[in-house]
Protein backbone atom coordinates (compact mmCIF):
# COMPACT_ATOMS: atom_id res chain seq x y z
CA UNK A 1 0.00 0.00 0.00
CA UNK A 2 1.41 3.45 -0.90
CA UNK A 3 2.21 6.11 1.65
CA UNK A 4 -0.37 8.82 2.13
CA UNK A 5 0.34 12.11 0.29
CA UNK A 6 1.41 13.97 3.44
CA UNK A 7 3.76 11.18 4.58
CA UNK A 8 5.51 11.07 1.20
CA UNK A 9 7.15 14.41 1.99
CA UNK A 10 9.05 12.94 4.96
CA UNK A 11 11.55 10.08 5.12
CA UNK A 12 10.15 6.56 5.22
CA UNK A 13 10.09 5.45 8.86
CA UNK A 14 11.58 1.97 9.21
CA UNK A 15 11.12 -0.56 11.99
CA UNK A 16 14.08 -2.97 11.97
CA UNK A 17 13.70 -6.42 13.53
CA UNK A 18 17.05 -7.72 14.74
CA UNK A 19 20.34 -5.95 15.37
CA UNK A 20 22.92 -8.68 14.85
CA UNK A 21 25.43 -8.96 12.03
CA UNK A 22 22.75 -8.39 9.38
CA UNK A 23 20.67 -5.75 11.15
CA UNK A 24 23.54 -3.67 12.49
CA UNK A 25 26.18 -4.40 9.89
CA UNK A 26 24.15 -4.35 6.66
CA UNK A 27 20.56 -3.08 6.92
CA UNK A 28 20.97 -0.12 9.25
CA UNK A 29 23.82 1.48 7.25
CA UNK A 30 22.02 0.96 3.92
CA UNK A 31 18.76 2.35 5.31
CA UNK A 32 20.59 5.49 6.43
CA UNK A 33 22.54 5.86 3.18
CA UNK A 34 19.31 5.59 1.20
CA UNK A 35 17.76 8.45 3.15
CA UNK A 36 15.21 6.42 5.10
CA UNK A 37 14.72 6.95 8.84
CA UNK A 38 15.52 4.18 11.29
CA UNK A 39 12.61 4.88 13.61
CA UNK A 40 12.71 1.78 15.82
CA UNK A 41 14.63 -1.45 16.36
CA UNK A 42 13.34 -4.54 18.09
CA UNK A 43 15.81 -6.77 19.93
CA UNK A 44 15.54 -8.85 23.08
CA UNK A 45 19.32 -8.80 23.55
CA UNK A 46 20.34 -6.20 26.16
CA UNK A 47 23.81 -5.69 24.67
CA UNK A 48 22.39 -5.09 21.22
CA UNK A 49 19.81 -2.70 22.63
CA UNK A 50 22.69 -0.66 24.02
CA UNK A 51 24.38 -0.78 20.64
CA UNK A 52 21.26 0.68 19.03
CA UNK A 53 21.17 3.51 21.58
CA UNK A 54 24.86 4.22 20.97
CA UNK A 55 24.71 3.96 17.18
CA UNK A 56 21.35 5.71 16.72
CA UNK A 57 20.45 7.88 19.74
CA UNK A 58 17.17 9.04 18.17
CA UNK A 59 15.96 5.52 17.38
CA UNK A 60 13.49 3.78 19.65
CA UNK A 61 14.27 0.33 21.04
CA UNK A 62 11.56 -2.25 21.78
CA UNK A 63 11.89 -5.85 22.98
CA UNK A 64 10.00 -7.73 20.27
CA UNK A 65 8.05 -7.61 17.03
CA UNK A 66 4.70 -7.24 18.79
CA UNK A 67 5.88 -4.07 20.49
CA UNK A 68 7.25 -2.76 17.21
CA UNK A 69 3.96 -3.35 15.40
CA UNK A 70 1.93 -1.90 18.26
CA UNK A 71 3.94 1.29 18.58
CA UNK A 72 2.58 3.00 15.48
CA UNK A 73 4.32 5.43 13.16
CA UNK A 74 6.11 2.75 11.09
CA UNK A 75 5.90 2.85 7.29
CA UNK A 76 8.05 -0.21 6.61
CA UNK A 77 9.18 -3.25 8.60
CA UNK A 78 12.51 -4.90 7.81
CA UNK A 79 13.08 -8.44 9.08
CA UNK A 80 16.78 -9.01 9.78
CA UNK A 81 16.04 -11.81 12.24
CA UNK A 82 17.27 -15.44 12.04
CA UNK A 83 16.13 -17.17 8.86
CA UNK A 84 14.08 -19.80 10.65
CA UNK A 85 11.56 -17.23 11.91
CA UNK A 86 11.23 -15.14 8.74
CA UNK A 87 8.00 -16.70 7.49
CA UNK A 88 6.14 -16.55 10.82
CA UNK A 89 7.25 -12.98 11.48
CA UNK A 90 6.37 -11.92 7.94
CA UNK A 91 2.82 -13.17 8.44
CA UNK A 92 2.57 -11.13 11.66
CA UNK A 93 3.62 -8.01 9.79
CA UNK A 94 1.21 -8.77 6.95
CA UNK A 95 -1.62 -9.15 9.46
CA UNK A 96 -0.70 -5.71 10.82
CA UNK A 97 -0.99 -4.30 7.28
CA UNK A 98 2.52 -2.82 7.07
CA UNK A 99 4.75 -3.17 3.97
CA UNK A 100 7.80 -5.27 4.63
CA UNK A 101 11.28 -6.29 3.54
CA UNK A 102 12.39 -9.80 4.46
CA UNK A 103 16.08 -10.62 4.43
CA UNK A 104 16.84 -13.65 2.31
CA UNK A 105 15.74 -16.40 2.51
CA UNK A 106 12.03 -15.63 2.66
CA UNK A 107 11.45 -19.00 4.40
CA UNK A 108 13.30 -22.28 4.93
CA UNK A 109 11.60 -23.93 1.95
CA UNK A 110 9.58 -22.98 -1.12
CA UNK A 111 6.22 -24.27 0.17
CA UNK A 112 6.39 -22.00 3.20
CA UNK A 113 7.61 -19.10 1.08
CA UNK A 114 4.66 -19.25 -1.31
CA UNK A 115 2.31 -19.20 1.70
CA UNK A 116 3.84 -15.88 2.75
CA UNK A 117 3.63 -14.46 -0.77
CA UNK A 118 -0.01 -15.52 -1.09
CA UNK A 119 -0.87 -14.07 2.33
CA UNK A 120 0.62 -10.71 1.35
CA UNK A 121 -1.27 -10.71 -1.94
CA UNK A 122 -4.60 -11.49 -0.24
CA UNK A 123 -4.05 -8.73 2.31
CA UNK A 124 -2.83 -6.21 -0.24
CA UNK A 125 0.41 -5.72 1.71
CA UNK A 126 3.57 -4.97 -0.25
CA UNK A 127 6.36 -7.52 0.22
CA UNK A 128 9.90 -7.69 -1.11
CA UNK A 129 13.00 -9.74 -0.35
CA UNK A 130 16.44 -8.35 0.42
CA UNK A 131 18.55 -9.59 -2.48
CA UNK A 132 21.04 -6.78 -2.01
CA UNK A 133 23.74 -8.40 -4.14
CA UNK A 134 21.77 -7.50 -7.27
CA UNK A 135 22.86 -3.92 -6.67
CA UNK A 136 26.64 -4.27 -6.27
CA UNK A 137 29.33 -3.55 -8.91
CA UNK A 138 30.08 -7.21 -9.58
CA UNK A 139 26.50 -8.03 -10.53
CA UNK A 140 26.24 -4.89 -12.66
CA UNK A 141 29.42 -5.90 -14.49
CA UNK A 142 28.14 -9.43 -15.07
CA UNK A 143 24.92 -8.05 -16.58
CA UNK A 144 26.98 -5.94 -18.97
CA UNK A 145 29.14 -8.91 -19.95
CA UNK A 146 25.96 -10.81 -20.81
CA UNK A 147 24.02 -7.99 -22.47
CA UNK A 148 26.95 -6.60 -24.50
CA UNK A 149 28.16 -10.02 -25.62
CA UNK A 150 31.65 -9.39 -24.25
CA UNK A 151 32.44 -13.14 -24.18
CA UNK A 152 30.08 -14.13 -26.99
CA UNK A 153 27.43 -16.75 -26.34
CA UNK A 154 27.70 -17.82 -22.70
CA UNK A 155 28.09 -21.56 -22.18
CA UNK A 156 29.04 -21.98 -18.56
CA UNK A 157 29.20 -19.73 -15.51
CA UNK A 158 30.87 -20.25 -12.13
CA UNK A 159 29.96 -18.16 -9.10
CA UNK A 160 31.44 -18.81 -5.70
CA UNK A 161 32.00 -17.56 -2.17
CA UNK A 162 34.83 -19.41 -0.46
CA UNK A 163 36.15 -18.91 3.04
CA UNK A 164 38.66 -20.63 5.25
CA UNK A 165 36.85 -20.92 8.57
CA UNK A 166 37.67 -24.37 9.99
CA UNK A 167 36.54 -23.25 13.45
CA UNK A 168 32.89 -22.17 13.10
CA UNK A 169 31.61 -18.94 14.56
CA UNK A 170 29.31 -19.14 17.57
CA UNK A 171 26.23 -17.87 15.72
CA UNK A 172 22.82 -19.27 14.92
CA UNK A 173 23.86 -19.67 11.24
CA UNK A 174 26.44 -22.26 12.23
CA UNK A 175 24.69 -23.71 15.27
CA UNK A 176 21.14 -24.54 14.11
CA UNK A 177 19.98 -27.21 11.62
CA UNK A 178 18.64 -26.43 8.13
CA UNK A 179 14.97 -26.65 9.15
CA UNK A 180 15.66 -23.77 11.56
CA UNK A 181 17.47 -21.71 8.93
CA UNK A 182 21.09 -22.74 9.47
CA UNK A 183 23.75 -23.55 6.89
CA UNK A 184 25.30 -22.08 3.76
CA UNK A 185 22.66 -23.51 1.44
CA UNK A 186 20.07 -21.08 2.82
CA UNK A 187 22.62 -18.34 3.48
CA UNK A 188 25.20 -17.67 0.76
CA UNK A 189 23.70 -20.05 -1.83
CA UNK A 190 20.48 -17.98 -1.69
CA UNK A 191 22.51 -15.09 -3.10
CA UNK A 192 24.35 -17.22 -5.64
CA UNK A 193 21.21 -18.92 -6.97
CA UNK A 194 19.41 -15.57 -7.19
CA UNK A 195 22.34 -14.07 -9.12
CA UNK A 196 22.49 -17.02 -11.51
CA UNK A 197 18.73 -16.87 -12.15
CA UNK A 198 18.78 -13.12 -12.85
CA UNK A 199 21.68 -13.59 -15.27
CA UNK A 200 20.71 -16.84 -17.00
CA UNK A 201 17.02 -17.54 -16.41
CA UNK A 202 15.17 -19.92 -14.16
CA UNK A 203 16.68 -23.26 -13.19
CA UNK A 204 15.15 -26.35 -14.76
CA UNK A 205 17.21 -28.97 -12.95
CA UNK A 206 19.97 -29.13 -10.36
CA UNK A 207 22.63 -31.55 -9.21
CA UNK A 208 24.08 -30.89 -5.74
CA UNK A 209 26.79 -32.05 -3.35
CA UNK A 210 26.23 -30.87 0.23
CA UNK A 211 28.39 -31.54 3.27
CA UNK A 212 28.42 -30.67 6.98
CA UNK A 213 32.12 -30.80 7.80
CA UNK A 214 32.34 -28.57 10.89
CA UNK A 215 28.73 -27.52 11.61
CA UNK A 216 25.29 -29.08 12.05
CA UNK A 217 24.12 -27.61 8.73
CA UNK A 218 25.85 -27.35 5.35
CA UNK A 219 29.23 -25.61 5.36
CA UNK A 220 30.49 -26.94 2.00
CA UNK A 221 28.11 -26.78 -0.98
CA UNK A 222 28.20 -27.26 -4.76
CA UNK A 223 25.25 -26.84 -7.15
CA UNK A 224 25.22 -27.48 -10.91
CA UNK A 225 22.19 -25.67 -12.32
CA UNK A 226 20.74 -26.09 -15.82
CA UNK A 227 18.98 -22.86 -16.81
CA UNK A 228 16.18 -22.21 -19.27
CA UNK A 229 18.66 -20.27 -21.43
CA UNK A 230 20.82 -23.36 -21.89
CA UNK A 231 23.57 -21.98 -19.65
CA UNK A 232 24.96 -24.28 -16.95
CA UNK A 233 26.01 -22.53 -13.74
CA UNK A 234 28.27 -24.02 -11.08
CA UNK A 235 27.64 -22.44 -7.67
CA UNK A 236 30.02 -22.98 -4.76
CA UNK A 237 29.69 -21.73 -1.20
CA UNK A 238 32.14 -23.09 1.34
CA UNK A 239 33.49 -22.19 4.77
CA UNK A 240 36.25 -24.79 4.60
CA UNK A 241 38.15 -23.97 1.42
CA UNK A 242 41.72 -22.98 2.21
CA UNK A 243 42.41 -21.76 -1.35
CA UNK A 244 39.49 -19.62 -2.53
CA UNK A 245 38.69 -19.72 -6.22
CA UNK A 246 37.67 -16.72 -8.35
CA UNK A 247 34.46 -14.97 -7.35
CA UNK A 248 33.07 -15.40 -10.88
CA UNK A 249 34.17 -17.00 -14.15
CA UNK A 250 31.92 -16.86 -17.21
CA UNK A 251 32.95 -18.84 -20.29
CA UNK A 252 31.61 -18.19 -23.77
CA UNK A 253 32.27 -18.49 -27.49
CA UNK A 254 34.48 -15.37 -27.59
CA UNK A 255 36.45 -15.71 -24.37
CA UNK A 256 35.95 -15.70 -20.62
CA UNK A 257 35.25 -13.14 -17.94
CA UNK A 258 36.76 -13.49 -14.49
CA UNK A 259 36.39 -11.66 -11.19
CA UNK A 260 38.99 -12.59 -8.61
CA UNK A 261 37.75 -10.79 -5.51
CA UNK A 262 36.00 -12.90 -2.89
CA UNK A 263 33.22 -11.98 -0.46
CA UNK A 264 35.64 -10.94 2.28
CA UNK A 265 38.39 -9.65 -0.01
CA UNK A 266 40.52 -12.78 0.51
CA UNK A 267 41.53 -14.44 -2.75
CA UNK A 268 44.38 -16.41 -4.25
CA UNK A 269 43.60 -14.74 -7.58
CA UNK A 270 44.91 -11.25 -6.90
CA UNK A 271 46.42 -11.10 -10.40
CA UNK A 272 42.86 -10.73 -11.67
CA UNK A 273 42.20 -7.59 -9.65
CA UNK A 274 41.72 -4.28 -11.44
CA UNK A 275 42.40 -0.82 -10.11
CA UNK A 276 39.75 1.88 -10.32
CA UNK A 277 36.25 1.31 -11.65
CA UNK A 278 36.95 -1.61 -14.02
CA UNK A 279 35.55 -4.87 -12.66
CA UNK A 280 37.29 -8.13 -13.55
CA UNK A 281 39.03 -9.13 -16.76
CA UNK A 282 38.09 -10.39 -20.21
CA UNK A 283 40.50 -13.26 -20.94
CA UNK A 284 41.24 -14.99 -24.26
CA UNK A 285 44.07 -17.42 -23.72
CA UNK A 286 47.24 -15.38 -23.18
CA UNK A 287 45.41 -12.12 -23.88
CA UNK A 288 43.43 -10.16 -21.36
CA UNK A 289 41.83 -6.74 -21.07
CA UNK A 290 40.03 -4.92 -18.25
CA UNK A 291 36.38 -5.79 -17.77
CA UNK A 292 33.48 -3.33 -17.78
CA UNK A 293 33.83 -0.01 -16.00
CA UNK A 294 31.12 0.23 -13.35
CA UNK A 295 30.37 3.43 -11.46
CA UNK A 296 27.55 4.30 -9.11
CA UNK A 297 26.46 0.74 -8.23
CA UNK A 298 25.28 0.89 -4.63
CA UNK A 299 23.43 -1.65 -2.51
CA UNK A 300 21.58 1.27 -0.89
CA UNK A 301 19.69 1.46 -4.22
CA UNK A 302 17.63 -1.44 -2.94
CA UNK A 303 16.20 0.76 -0.18
CA UNK A 304 15.91 3.74 -2.50
CA UNK A 305 13.80 1.51 -4.71
CA UNK A 306 11.64 0.47 -1.76
CA UNK A 307 11.06 4.12 -0.83
CA UNK A 308 10.00 4.93 -4.39
CA UNK A 309 7.70 1.92 -4.46
CA UNK A 310 5.95 3.02 -1.26
CA UNK A 311 4.91 6.27 -2.92
CA UNK A 312 3.85 4.69 -6.22
CA UNK A 313 0.25 3.80 -7.19
CA UNK A 314 1.10 0.08 -7.41
CA UNK A 315 3.52 -0.50 -4.56
CA UNK A 316 3.95 -4.25 -5.05
CA UNK A 317 4.85 -4.14 -8.73
CA UNK A 318 7.29 -1.29 -8.07
CA UNK A 319 9.24 -3.15 -5.38
CA UNK A 320 12.89 -3.78 -6.34
CA UNK A 321 12.65 -7.59 -5.95
CA UNK A 322 9.61 -9.66 -6.86
CA UNK A 323 9.02 -12.05 -3.93
CA UNK A 324 8.11 -14.86 -6.33
CA UNK A 325 11.77 -14.79 -7.37
CA UNK A 326 12.61 -15.83 -3.80
CA UNK A 327 10.15 -18.71 -4.05
CA UNK A 328 11.96 -20.03 -7.13
CA UNK A 329 15.34 -19.70 -5.40
CA UNK A 330 14.02 -21.80 -2.52
CA UNK A 331 12.59 -24.33 -4.98
CA UNK A 332 16.11 -24.73 -6.38
CA UNK A 333 17.47 -25.17 -2.85
CA UNK A 334 14.75 -27.73 -2.04
CA UNK A 335 15.65 -29.67 -5.20
CA UNK A 336 19.34 -29.46 -4.27
CA UNK A 337 18.62 -31.22 -0.97
CA UNK A 338 16.79 -34.01 -2.80
CA UNK A 339 19.61 -34.24 -5.35
CA UNK A 340 22.32 -34.52 -2.71
CA UNK A 341 20.41 -37.24 -0.90
CA UNK A 342 19.82 -39.29 -4.06
CA UNK A 343 23.10 -38.36 -5.80
CA UNK A 344 21.34 -37.48 -9.03
CA UNK A 345 20.03 -34.47 -10.94
CA UNK A 346 16.54 -33.35 -9.90
CA UNK A 347 13.93 -31.25 -11.72
CA UNK A 348 13.00 -27.97 -10.05
CA UNK A 349 9.30 -27.53 -9.31
CA UNK A 350 8.37 -24.03 -8.14
CA UNK A 351 5.13 -23.63 -6.15
CA UNK A 352 2.74 -21.21 -7.76
CA UNK A 353 4.11 -21.74 -11.27
CA UNK A 354 2.38 -23.74 -13.98
CA UNK A 355 4.15 -27.06 -14.59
Amino acid sequence: MPLSPDSSTRPVRVGLVGYGSAGRGIHAPLIARAGLELAAVSTSNADRAEQVRSDHPDTGVVPDLEALLGGGGIDLVVLASPSGVHADQAEQVIEAGIPLVVDKPLAVDASRAIEVVDAAARAGVALTVFNNRRFDPEHTALLRVRDEGLVGDIWRAEYRWDRWRPVPKERWREQVPPDEGGGLLLDLQSHLVDQAVVLHGQVESVYAELDERTTVAEDDTFLACHHTSGVVSHLVASSVNGAPGPRARVAGSAGAYIIGRQFDDVSAFTEFENDGDAVGWIVRGDEREPGPVVTGADQADFYRGVALALSSPDTQSAMPVDPTDAVHVLAVIDAARVSAHGRQAVSVITPGQAP
